[in-house]
């Protein structure tokens, strides 16, 4: 399984920019250290005392971060990896299983840790009477070499069966949500995938992060993103972030994704790779005070090859460290497609933050593409500590991400790169969370209303289809349907350095219309691990 799963770490790492064979080459032997750690959620908002004080002047929309020994973070951060941690414990046995990484090594000059991650999962569907499982056999593994050069590789190799909105869900993409391809497309009960995540990192100031791999970025503070989120599937990227001054900081991203729909070349066309796009993205936060915070998002997707098999050419833009703007070099038959928006914060209380975003899409000829983000989330509710919550609103126009060449839509291998639920929708969601001792207490409650398409007309909800009407309409418009889902979550921590823990779930969720009525109910227990988002939300 371990063999698998490395090469296929190994397959995409040679699509990786070769200019990360420099950072190993270069990076410099100091004292202190760079830690990686994958974006989560509930990781994350665990830090929110640390995020939303007003005594702290921290950039916390573009994640996941990177904690370095002199960050205001490392406190925290080190908290909650040693919670629960008992030091009386001597046997090597305890020690591993509660306390401490199945391989830790920590010298001056570097340090390397590993861990093997179980993900097991056991449960019963009852409208439709399934049962449900999930057999995940994962590695985790990463270090420093003094302050200058991180590394990080995670692989799952994964079989399970799901309940009937996400057996449906990977029937129509082909995806497992925000994972891996299923490897029968869907075709068959048990789903069957690889999930990988690699990334090499250099530092050479405390300053500046170059990084490249196979990852995600989600850039907000709420729990969706309207500009780029961690729902889709890890891609190639590199990856490079300044610190400009103690208030401005700026990140520049290269990304390599894929179209499974689009038209494949060659005589074997069903069996030849997926068509490829570029995607630069820009990003730059400005902390303004202590409690206030505006950023600046844009972004770019262009086709890698046009229909008929010809090269897009050089554009400008894909180096502009500023602003993207309508292609300046020779148009082609597929434009680029470009997005700009905004993210911001204000600490309204100590601990509790009002947030927004908004994002146009500047397809040709609209100006009613777009969509925005309201929210207020916070730390230690009604005086509890580690008593978090967060409501938020999030809505998106028809054919928001889409456009008229879908090649160039807002998508990675056909899931969105923003939204889950793509366009066309208004939701409204809470999440409360709850920490203990070893216990963690985890309730979402999801209320939705969109438009799906209906007679094959395209209402602008599913970003993957050709906006062919470049305009907007009204959103919820196609055949309306209602979204309901809850969630409740109970977990013992075994050991936090890796998230090992036992855990309870249900789900109720909803989807309604004239059509149909799907209703699904269901309860899981088992023995977790990883810090990795898995979004069944949708």
């Amino acid at each position: 399984m371990i063999v698998v799963i490395i090469r296929t770490a190994g397959a995409y790492m040679r699509k990786i920019f070769t200019c990360v064979l420099f950072f190993a080459i270069f990076a410099n032997i100091s004292r202190a250290q760079q830690i990686y750690q994958p974006y989560s959620f509930m990781f994350y908002q665990k830090l929110s005392r640390d995020f939303y004080s007003p005594a702290t002047s921290l950039h916390t929309a573009l994640k996941p971060y990177i904690i370095s020994d002199s960050s205001s973070l490392k406190p925290g951060y080190d908290s909650i990896m040693n919670r629960t941690v008992d030091t009386s414990r001597k046997s090597w046995v305890a020690r591993k299983l509660f306390n401490e990484h199945l391989f830790d090594v920590r010298q001056p000059d570097f340090t390397f840790y590993a861990d093997y991650l179980p993900d097991l999962l056991i449960g019963k569907e009852f409208v439709d009477g399934n049962s449900l499982w999930l057999n995940t056999r994962g590695y985790q593994a990463g270090g420093t070499i003094g302050t200058k050069f991180f590394y990080y590789t995670s692989g799952f190799e994964n079989q399970g069966h799901f309940p009937n909105y996400i057996n449906n869900y990977v029937t129509a993409t082909g995806m497992v949500p925000g994972q891996a391809y299923d490897f029968h497309s869907g075709q068959y009960a048990t789903k069957d995938w690889l999930y990988v995540t690699t990334l090499l990192g250099y530092a050479p100031s405390q300053s500046i992060s170059i990084e490249a791999g196979v990852d995600k970025t989600f850039i907000g503070d709420g729990y969706r993103s309207m500009l780029l989120s961690d729902f889709a599937s890890n891609y190639p990227l590199l990856r490079v972030k300044f610190d400009l001054g103690k208030r401005v900081q700026y990140m520049a991203m290269w990304a390599y994704l894929e179209d499974q729909d689009a038209i494949k070349f060659g005589s074997t066309a069903n069996h030849a790779p997926n068509r490829a796009k570029w995607a630069a993205f820009h990003y730059i936060d400005w902390n303004i005070t202590k409690r206030a915070s505006l950023g600046f998002f844009n972004a770019l997707i262009a086709p890698d090859a046009y229909d008929d098999g010809s090269r897009h050419g050089f554009d400008i833009n894909y180096i502009n460290p500023i602003l993207f703007v309508k292609s300046i070099a020779p148009s082609g038959p597929i434009p680029d497609n470009t997005f700009i928006g905004f993210n911001g914060k204000y600490k309204v209380l100590n601990k509790t933050i009002i947030y927004a975003q908004i994002l146009f899409d500047q397809s040709a000829g609209s100006n009613s593409k777009n969509g925005y983000q309201l929210g207020l989330r916070g730390s230690d509710l009604f005086k509890i500590n580690s008593f978090n919550y967060l409501f938020e609103f999030n809505t998106a126009r028809p054919y928001t991400y889409s456009n008229q060449y879908p090649l160039v839509n807002y998508t990675e291998l056909d899931e969105p790169l923003a939204h889950p639920f793509g366009a066309n929708f208004k939701e409204v969601l809470g999440v409360l969370n709850y920490s203990i001792g070893r216990f963690d207490f985890e309730g979402q409650l999801n209320y939705a209303k969109y438009g799906l398409d209906v007679n094959n007309i395209n209402y602008g909800k599913n970003i993957s289809s050709p906006d062919i009407t470049e305009a907007g309409g009204n959103t919820g418009q196609g055949l309306s349907t209602s979204f309901k889902y809850a969630q409740g979550k109970i977990s013992l921590l075994i050991n936090p350095k890796y998230n090992l823990r036992l855990e309870a779930g249900a789900v109720l969720r909803q989807e309604r219309n004239a059509q149909m009525d799907q209703k699904t109910a269901l309860i899981t227990f088992g023995l977790r691990s990883t810090f990795r988002d898995l979004y069944s939300d949708f």
